[in-house]
């Protein structure tokens, strides 16, 4: 089993975007995966239960399928911080309850497993603990998603330089061209290929039709996927 943590250099980098487009490339090469959303905050009530759109585009990209709740164990209604969300309700997020749930989502038969983190890379989960602190913990591979805006080169770089003093093993990044407008996007796109101490593995660009990835070699060495 190969799993893999998507996070993001801020909010709306492009996470669920990436995760899903990753998923269908492994579709595409017929592996078995599945798409894992631990946390999700702004949800609405459908099918007599909270859902995430997220979660769904998930669920609909993988090729393993799984109840909601399995994919998405915390859903919370107000967009806001989940750990927020969660004391609201007076629903505690631990460690040691996301790796419980983390362990129904490897029951379900899937060679690839898909983790999309929430929000940017430091997201409290409770009043001690961060969700880098699970990603730790079970030890997961961490693709970092670049939302290329004004601003990125900070959050890239400020993530990058945490991920390495915590010993995390982030694989590679992938840019997401968030904005069309973007002023002087190659320039920054090569400033980050230039700065970011990772490979870079992908490229998402801007798209209103169907949404590719412009894949480098590292990202299919990653997915250990032979062309």
């Amino acid at each position: 089993m190969k799993e893999f943590f998507i996070t993001g250099t801020d909010t709306d980098a492009g996470k669920t975007h990436v995760t899903s487009l990753l998923l269908k490339l492994l579709a595409q090469h017929k592996k078995q995966a599945i798409g894992f959303k631990p946390l999700a905050a702004g949800c609405e009530m459908a099918f007599d239960q909270l859902v995430n759109a997220d979660a769904l585009i998930l669920m609909e990209s993988a090729t393993v399928s799984a109840k909601y709740d399995v994919v998405n164990p915390f859903a919370f209604a107000p967009p806001i911080a989940p750990h927020i969300a969660a004391e609201q309700v007076g629903v505690s997020i631990t460690i040691d309850k996301l790796s419980d749930a983390y362990n129904d989502v490897k029951q379900q038969g899937a060679n690839y497993i898909l983790t999309e983190g929430a929000g940017g890379w430091a997201l409290p989960i409770n009043n001690t603990e961060y969700l880098y602190d699970w990603v730790k913990a079970e030890q997961l591979p961490v693709i970092l998603v670049v939302g290329m805006k004004l601003g990125c080169l900070n959050h890239a770089l400020l993530t990058a330089a945490h991920m390495q003093s915590m010993g995390i093993n982030c694989v590679g990044w992938i840019a997401n061209q968030v904005d069309k407008n973007m002023d002087e996007y190659q320039a920054n796109l090569d400033s980050l290929k230039a700065r970011l101490p990772f490979p870079i593995l992908a490229i998402s660009p801007y798209s209103e039709q169907t949404p590719k990835l412009q894949i480098y070699k590292s990202l299919l060495s990653a997915l250990s996927i032979n062309t």
